[in-house]
């Protein structure tokens, strides 16, 4: 809302005021306003929860060592999360940006989603709602986030489609008009473009309208996938929360150079304009995700529920369609594929061994994160453990700290793919 007011009060000159179109200047200030909105704003959810009684049941000892310490602990913080993402995405954003729009309606969708889950924990039946019902939303919302981006006009990109000669230097030529595309990014190939509708060549004419739903289809799969890795990451005090602040921040950056065309020509990758409105939206996102570390680090006063981790990778899968780059997702999120990897381990092994009458387990617990912290004894004798590693328990606090880094450097590794090919 600000950026259209300064962007009127620049055509009477008033000092200052052409700041407001640099996304640098807007993205600095989303940032330090959703800091201050989460930590003003946590503190009082915070109060407001707890005379209210409204916290998570103690968690199950047996899963938890450290969960006696933390009895009567709020929930539904996500709430936090998504108040300090949403005011200063409206104030500081072009909010007449497709790409603005569709972050927004995915974080209140999926936040809502969550809220209803969490409520019901807390009100009616503490395993929440079914989770056929989580499956559903997420999927009409990938099924609505594709359909917006194939029917959209504002939607569209310029392919990067041929090398030149320049001053002896090979320069990537962007098509002059934009397009609609279902053109993907492929990591570390040179001529790296993958395009939907090339899997229906046989199809003639409607190979273009075969390639939109395919990528439809892929949305839809790609929003469920990181949406429910978030969701099994969100286990531990400040683990999701940190790791998502990470991935965001990386997708920020790879937002910011698909947004500029220069940058993007040096960089060979698609010139997708608009897409600068998503590193202000990011940047409100990070600064709310950091703001809430600062209750949710161990140990926690507030947990963040459903209603925040199914919005945190709602947020990550739409903002990686967008810019043509969810093959990059499993580096960016390899902490949410590999926690979601452990559980379908882990489920299978078990299934398996009951149908021969044994109690088989692949990890000492999953989701993988919870393996580290099994103190020794604490499974029972009769489970034979494939992998029983480590033999001790991790502190919480060394655990996260510990992810934290694994997501860094994976995505330190995503965004250098842009060069290595």
């Amino acid at each position: 809302m600000l950026y259209y007011l300064f962007r009127y009060l620049n055509e009477f000159g008033i000092p200052g005021s052409h700041m407001w179109s640099y996304i640098s200047f807007r993205a600095i200030l989303t940032l330090v306003l959703s800091l201050i909105i989460s930590a003003w704003f946590g503190e009082w959810f915070i109060k407001w929860m707890k005379k209210r009684n409204l916290n998570e049941e103690q968690r199950d000892p047996s899963i938890d060592p450290y969960g006696v310490t933390k009895k009567g602990v709020p929930t539904m913080g996500g709430i936090i999360i998504i108040v300090a993402t949403v005011i200063p995405a409206l104030l500081f954003g072009r909010i007449r940006n497709i790409y603005l729009l569709i972050m927004l309606g995915t974080t209140i969708w999926l936040g809502l989603l969550g809220f209803i889950d969490d409520w019901t924990k807390m009100t009616k039946n503490k395993n929440g709602i079914r989770p056929i019902y989580k499956l559903i939303g997420q999927a009409l919302l990938g099924v609505v986030v594709g359909l917006v981006l194939w029917q959209s006009p504002d939607a569209v990109v310029h392919e990067n489609v041929r090398l030149d000669k320049q001053n002896g230097q090979e320069i990537v030529v962007h098509t002059s008009e934009p397009v609609k595309s279902t053109v993907t990014t492929i990591p570390f190939v040179k001529n790296n473009n993958l395009r939907y509708s090339d899997a229906f060549l046989w199809l003639g004419r409607y190979r273009t309208a075969a390639g939109w739903i395919l990528f439809v289809i892929v949305t839809t799969f790609v929003v469920m996938a990181v949406s429910n890795g978030a969701n099994l990451n969100d286990g531990m005090d400040g683990m999701c929360a940190g790791n998502s602040a990470i991935m965001c921040f990386a997708l920020g950056i790879l937002a910011y150079v698909s947004s500029h065309i220069n940058l993007a020509a040096y960089l060979n990758i698609m010139f997708v304009p608009g897409s600068e409105e998503l590193v202000v939206f990011l940047m409100a996102f990070v600064g709310a995700l950091i703001g809430f570390l600062w209750y949710n680090a161990y140990p926690a006063q507030v947990f963040m529920g459903d209603t925040g981790s199914l919005a945190i990778g709602g947020i990550i899968a739409v903002t990686a369609i967008i810019i043509h780059k969810e093959l990059l997702l499993p580096l960016i999120c390899f902490v949410f594929l590999v926690e979601s990897v452990s559980v379908i381990l882990q489920t299978n092994y078990a299934k398996y061994g009951n149908r021969r009458g044994l109690k088989l387990r692949f990890f000492k617990r999953a989701p993988l994160h919870d393996t580290f912290r099994v103190a020794p004894g604490q499974l029972p004798s009769d489970f034979r453990v494939l992998l029983n590693w480590p033999k001790g328990c991790w502190l919480e606090s060394k655990i996260t700290t510990r992810f934290w880094i694994v997501t860094i450097m994976m995505c330190a590794l995503a965004i250098v793919t842009l060069k290595i090919r």
